[in-house]
Parts: structure tokens; C-alpha cells; sequence
């Protein structure tokens, strides 16, 4: 038994397994896999060729005692896949949606919680959870069973290491670790797996020796930053983060 509304619009050589439920305000797009017991909350934005794994719940409603059952949305990108038992919460009043990007990894019992905005080849791995209203960059990879705190700001290109409790905004490019979580390098394997050349990642590391082992504090290391090196995407990358982060940064090892 599969209970489809008919409001719900369905795509080309969309498949729908058993006991799966889907509601009045979604849209499906082509070629969607959707596994048996899955639940597709109204709200539910899906693209083209996403998988959706058994148990899933997809648009569920908010963990936040603010929201008043507006009409949200959950957006899920072209070629995403959501392992079996995963939550993502469709969004509050403070943004209207969630947005998981292109090409994502949702593994098993993860939680995407409600506003969040995950971009694009982002992996989420098992049993990690985001609070409401965290960002988390492109090409990152978040650890096992990493609790992520409401408003945290995960950059670009980011690696956690699992079990870790992230409350503080993670910087692109940088690879996290240790108890409490530190700073602990950039994400060297990750970022030449990407194709960064020995230049571009060297130009990183330099910039981060700026930032973490100058001895100087954010503000100050933060105007050396851009009086010594050359305003590269890169290091402006790195700069911009830095200077808009409202939480602050994690600390060095």
C-alpha cells in the first residue's frame, strides 16, 4: 500500500515503495527513487534523480516551538541521496525553507534540522545532527554522530572528524578535531582530492598560519591577513568568513 495524495505532483519514472506516504503540497521530480515506509511531508521540493531510502522522513515538521504551521518548504537538490531513517525538517518563519544541495550524501539517522542551508557534494554522515538554522558550505564532510549547535556556520571544503560537538563557526578549507573541537590543519587530503593545486593549498596554509599562529587575535591577525598576502578567491574567502562569523571561530589546537 502506498499513499500518494492526488495533489501531490509526481515526475517521469518516479518509483514509490510500499507504505511510503505522501502529502498534498509536494513535488517530486523525474526519475526519484522512494523507499518503502518513507514519509514526504508537504513542503517537499524534490529534483530530478534523488534517492530517498527507506524510513526517511522528508519535510517533517520543525523542532522549534515558534513554528505556527506556515507554509514552509524543504528543498532537496538534483542527485542527492538520504539513507534509510534520516530527518530533515521543512523551514520555520526565520527562513520559510531547508535546503539540502546537489549531489549531497544524507547517511543514516541523520538530522537536518529545520532552516538549515546545506550546499552542494556536502556529506552528512551517520548519526550527525544539525541544530536549527546552521549553513553548511560545499564539499564538506561532516563526521559521525557531530552534534552541530543552532546558528553554527560551517564553511567550504570543511572536514569534522566524528563524535565531535561543533559550536563555533568552522572556516573553509580547515580540517577539525580534538575535545573540545580545535583547528587542527587544513583539509589537505580533501582539498587536493578536489583539485587544488600545491600552490593553492600552500597559499591556504599561510593564510591560516596568519590566523592561528601569529600570536595575535582575530581582529588584528585579520587585518595582517590582508596587508601581507596577495586578496587571492582563496585567502578572501577565508578572510570573508572570518570577518562576518557572529558565533566565532573554532580555536587553534
Amino acid at each position: 500500500m502506498v499513499e500518494v495524495s492526488s495533489k501531490a505532483i509526481i515526475g517521469k519514472n518516479t518509483n514509490i515503495k510500499a507504505f511510503s506516504v505522501v502529502e498534498d503540497d509536494v513535488i517530486i521530480g523525474d526519475n526519484v527513487d522512494i523507499g518503502p515506509s518513507a514519509f514526504i511531508g508537504n513542503g517537499s521540493r524534490i529534483s530530478n534523480n534523488v534517492k530517498i531510502l527507506h524510513a526517511a522522513t522528508i519535510s517533517t515538521w520543525p523542532s522549534s516551538l515558534g513554528y505556527m504551521e506556515e507554509e514552509s518548504t524543504t528543498e532537496i537538490g538534483e542527485g542527492t541521496i538520504i539513507k534509510a531513517h534520516a530527518t530533515v525538517c521543512r523551514g520555520t518563519k526565520s527562513r520559510m525553507r531547508t535546503v539540502i544541495g546537489k549531489n549531497c550524501y544524507i547517511m543514516n539517522h541523520a538530522h537536518v534540522a529545520h532552516d538549515n542551508i546545506i550546499g552542494d557534494n556536502t556529506i552528512i554522515t551517520n548519526a550527525a545532527n544539525l541544530g536549527g538554522h546552521v549553513i553548511v558550505g560545499n564539499n564538506t564532510n561532516v563526521g559521525g554522530m557531530v552534534a552541530v549547535h543552532q546558528f553554527v556556520h560551517i564553511g567550504d571544503y570543511v572536514m569534522i572528524e566524528g563524535g565531535m560537538k561543533v559550536d563555533k563557526d568552522v572556516p573553509h578549507y580547515a580540517l577539525a578535531g580534538r575535545m573540545p573541537l580545535r583547528f587542527i590543519g587544513i583539509n589537505f587530503i580533501g582539498l587536493k582530492r578536489k583539485g587544488f593545486s600545491p600552490e593553492q593549498i600552500n597559499e591556504i596554509k599561510e593564510a591560516y598560519k596568519i590566523i592561528y599562529n601569529s600570536g595575535l587575535n582575530v581582529s588584528d591577525a585579520l587585518k595582517k591577513l590582508k596587508d601581507d598576502m596577495e586578496m587571492t578567491e582563496r585567502v578572501k574567502n577565508i578572510y570573508d568568513f572570518i570577518s562576518e562569523s557572529e558565533r566565532g571561530i573554532i580555536r587553534n589546537a
